[in-house]
């Protein structure tokens, strides 16, 4: 009878351990110097063409007007000498000033200092209030920025921003792809993408910040001169600052650009984004949890009629 062979017994391994993903690295779709760049130089000209900025700064006004509530130290990030609009009814104490470029620094406040929206110097827990002002469209890791804003504020301390949206300069990107289709048979990127409304609400979550509220204002400009809306551009600091750039657009489809946004009604579109949260604390209120209605939908509207 065949006996059974002894079990055999079985060498012992180490634990595998799980291959680490590296931290991966956001895509550089705007290179930073090139921003710098444009904003230095459109500071002396800046100020003949800040509409769109200024009636953000308004709009930012008004909303911390209607939070009363103070902000002993706040940092403003791209307003420069807009800053001045702030109203007593604000509520904010200290202002410190930022901006990539120094040419936009304000003459009217004297706590300053260039900095990056992208590694924003400030230390955890440090300040009340961060206003960004039209800058963070340009930076190559929104979610980071703004998760290195949420840690820098104290808890329940608030954060606005205004961006471009995705809409902006929807007529000359259109006016561009098709003179440069018509004329050389391809079509470059001319124009930097913008962020839709869902892609910065999911970013504004993403990067921590609780009670998240996104709106958007839609503002079309006239151009008479098509020409105007790109020295407005030049003068804001706008112009092109893409890390992979095309090749230089021919002066012909340049030209035909011009001409097709003219036919077109020489309308342009900016969508300012603004974007409202706040860094957490346990004082703020929580969103009920599915299932916790103690009433139905139902029963409501037969109250109601």
């Amino acid at each position: 009878m065949a006996q059974p062979e002894p079990p055999q017994k079985q060498a012992k391994t180490a634990p595998q351990t799980p291959p680490q993903t590296p931290p991966q690295t956001p895509p550089q779709i705007f290179n930073r110097r090139l921003v710098r760049m444009r904003r230095e130089r459109s500071g002396r000209a800046f100020a003949g063409h800040d509409f769109l900025h200024r009636r953000a700064m308004a709009d930012v006004v008004d909303r911390l007007e209607t939070v009363k509530r103070d902000f002993p130290t706040a940092v403003f990030s791209g307003a420069g000498d807009l800053a001045a609009m702030l109203t007593p009814a604000c509520g904010v104490g200290r202002a410190f000033s930022f901006d990539i470029a120094r040419a936009r620094l304000p003459e009217t406040i004297g706590r300053m200092a260039a900095a990056d929206d992208e590694t924003p110097p400030l230390a955890a827990e440090s300040i009340d209030l961060y206003v960004s002002l039209l800058t963070l469209h340009a930076v190559n890791d929104l979610v980071g920025a703004m998760a290195q804003i949420r840690m820098a504020l104290k808890p329940d301390g608030l954060f606005i921003a205004a961006m471009f949206g995705e809409n902006t300069l929807a007529s000359l990107r259109r006016a561009l792809y098709e003179a440069e289709a018509e004329l050389t048979g391809g079509v470059g990127a001319r124009i930097a993408p913008f962020a839709t409304i869902q892609d910065a609400g999911q970013a504004l979550g993403r990067a921590g910040f609780a009670l998240p509220v996104i709106d958007v204002d839609n503002v079309s400009v006239r151009y008479e001169a098509p020409l105007t809306l790109v020295r407005d551009l030049r003068a804001m600091g706008e112009t092109r600052a893409l890390a992979s750039p095309p090749a230089p657009l021919r002066r012909g489809a340049a030209a035909r650009a011009m001409a097709l946004f003219a036919e077109a009604g020489g309308t342009e579109q900016f969508d300012i984004v603004y974007l409202t949260g706040w860094a957490p604390h346990e004082s703020q209120q929580k969103p009920l949890r599915p299932g916790s209605a103690t009433a139905s939908f139902e029963e409501a509207v037969r109250k109601a009629r």
